[in-house]
């Protein structure tokens, strides 16, 4: 897992995750990864509006958002 967020962060993606929370509610959220310590990494969540701090052992799931542009041939 945390290959994937040291790629997406390198690539400056958007990430939707999958994340249980120490109580042990799972939430989707929408993500910017900003920097990765140890165990752990903070990220904006777009969610909550802030910068937050997640554990990545508590990452179910990591999936890139990919833009592509879309072209109009007339």
């Amino acid at each position: 897992m945390k290959e994937q967020l040291i790629k997406s962060m390198q690539r400056n993606q958007f990430v939707n995750m999958m994340y249980m929370a120490q109580d042990g509610k799972i939430s989707k959220r929408r993500i910017k990864i900003i920097k990765i310590v140890g165990d752990s990494f903070q990220a904006y969540c777009f969610s909550r509006k802030a910068k937050r701090t997640f554990t990545i052992s508590n990452v179910l799931a990591v999936i890139p958002i990919i833009h592509k542009e879309r072209e109009i041939i007339c």
